[in-house]
């Protein structure tokens, strides 16, 4: 109780008190004054020191979220079906095999910075080419995320006559479904802006750019410098949909296909390319070649993405000398740039329609050959066999000549083929050259033959009146005794059966008188009667 009466005496007693220690302090009062004033010192302090902390705090925290990548970054790819679209980013991804979807499709792109060792994920959404499922961007592209996405349209350069349809038909498609989202005019007007803003500040990069990577800017756009502002274009921007839009063009190595199969030349790929760039100026869009088979231009798609949507460092120029790796930056081209691709036409024109250059290739049909199919062994030894049976048995053990011929090299008749058989088969006495069993009916034929005209210059050479004529009655021969008229060489070699043979032949070939020669010698028999 004395501490507290004290305490209470020291800070609020008597009159006499508070005078005694206003005017005559003593030292243990003086003491008490000074201690009270360090302490509401020390705390005034304390709490200055507070406030700078927390406001230290709060500032670094500020600085590092408008630092950090943002989440909630999408990309929608939209193309026809067999275009490429989950090729290209599976590509990018390093994905070796991947698996094409249905309906819409969810990939993600690995974003990192690496100055400020952060990393984030970008979504991909891949709608499919069929019309039936455009109801799924719902679930891609929201009215509160907008701002946050960009637009990829692929066209299929191995089918180059689809291009300016299948861009106008997709754009149309995101035109129509931004609509519905029933965006604030004065939010959708920013957007467009920006836009607008972002195309007309493009700068192309020296050629004297560093290789190191510069620091990602997180500046906001209304600190930049607004004195580099170059009016549009009449045909830029005519198309604005507040978000930007890349066009990618896909198999690009089916440039050098085209050339051959289908004649086209660098005029044709020039032409393409010329209403392309026209399309993209419309909608403020950038143009890249790609090639996911040559891996051309894949990298430059992914660079392009986290520059429009992080905000990353992009120094890479504009290419167009290459017909098979364009790239045009959004901001870049203009009219003039485009029309000195129309310089090197030499058979088209500006002005000429892309449907009537530009034409699909006709159909050529294929014919499928019959594949011919071999016929199991067995039946095709009883089929052998059944044709086998049906033929005429061989005469002799011997096949029969089927085509007999004449002596002159012809093929003889039908009807003659029996008597010559039989005539060339005609075995010949004992006594006379004996035939080969083994020779042919042709080879039979010519031996009869070359007894025939031995026999008739044996019976010149041995006729009376000649030189050595024995005999004979010098009349120049007798009649009727063929065997005592013979001369003796005939009669040595057995001449009678072999005159017999030979009749039998010259009695064949008189009766068929168009195979017989006029001047037909006549026999030997004939002669003598004479």
């Amino acid at each position: 109780m004395a501490a507290a009466v004290g305490r209470a005496g020291s800070f609020g007693g008597s009159s006499s008190g508070l005078g005694s220690a206003a005017g005559f302090s003593s030292p243990s009062s003086a003491g008490t004054a000074t201690t009270n004033n360090n302490a509401e010192l020390r705390a005034g302090g304390d709490e200055d020191d507070g406030q700078n902390l927390w406001s230290c705090i709060l500032s670094e925290v500020s600085t590092r979220s408008r630092s950090k990548l943002p989440s909630g970054k999408n990309v929608l790819l939209l193309g026809e079906d067999g275009a490429g679209k989950t090729s290209l980013i599976g590509k990018i991804q390093g994905i070796e095999e991947y698996k094409k979807g249905r309906g819409m499709e969810y990939l993600y792109l690995n974003v990192h910075d690496e100055d400020r060792d952060d990393q984030t994920r970008c979504n991909v959404w891949i709608l499919d080419g069929d019309l039936y499922h455009k109801g799924l961007l719902k679930f891609a592209m929201e009215a509160s995320s907008l701002k946050d996405t960009l637009i990829m349209l692929a066209v299929d350069m191995s089918r180059p006559w689809t291009a300016l349809d299948s861009l106008q038909k997709w754009a149309s498609v995101v035109r129509e479904h931004i609509d519905k989202l029933k965006i604030p005019p004065e939010e959708m007007k920013e957007m467009e802006q920006k836009l607008v803003r972002d195309f007309q500040e493009y700068i192309e990069p020296g050629e004297d750019f560093p290789a190191s990577p510069q620091r990602r800017n997180t500046s906001l756009q209304e600190d930049k410098d607004d004195s580099v502002i170059l009016p549009l274009g009449a045909d830029t921007l005519t198309c604005n949909l507040g978000i930007p839009v890349v066009v990618v063009c896909t198999k690009c190595d089916a440039i050098s296909v085209l050339e051959k199969e289908h004649d086209y030349r660098d005029e044709h790929f020039d032409f393409i390319q010329s209403h392309i760039r026209r399309f993209c100026l419309q909608y403020g869009a950038a143009l890249i070649y790609t090639s996911v088979k040559e891996n051309k231009n894949i990298d430059l798609v992914y660079k392009y993405i986290v520059q429009k949507l992080y905000g990353f460092p992009f120094n890479v120029p504009a290419v167009v000398v290459e017909k098979d790796a364009v790239f045009i930056p959004a901001g870049w081209d203009n009219d003039k740039k485009i029309g000195i691709l129309h310089e090197n036409f030499q058979t088209l024109k500006a002005e000429d329609s892309f449907e009537d250059i530009i034409t699909k290739p006709p159909v050529r049909k294929f014919v499928h050959e019959k594949e011919i199919v071999a016929e199991d062994d067995q039946v095709f030894l009883m089929k052998q066999q059944s044709q086998l049976a049906k033929q005429p048995p061989t005469a002799a053990g011997r096949p029969v000549d089927a085509s007999p011929r004449v002596p002159g090299g012809s093929p003889r008749t039908p009807n003659r083929s029996v008597t010559s058989n039989v005539a060339s088969v005609t075995p010949i006495p004992t006594g006379s050259k004996k035939i080969d069993p083994n020779m042919k009916a042709g080879a039979t034929s010519e031996g009869v033959l070359a007894n025939f005209f031995n026999s008739l210059l044996s019976k010149k050479t041995g006729s009376p009146g000649g030189p050595g004529g024995v005999g004979g009655s010098p009349g120049g021969g007798g009649t009727g005794g063929a065997g005592s008229n013979l001369p003796p060489s005939a009669k040595k070699s057995g001449q009678k059966p072999v005159l017999t043979d030979v009749q039998a032949e010259l009695d064949r070939i008189s009766r068929k008188p168009e195979m017989v020669s006029p001047t037909t010698p006549t026999s030997p028999t004939e002669g003598e009667a004479s």
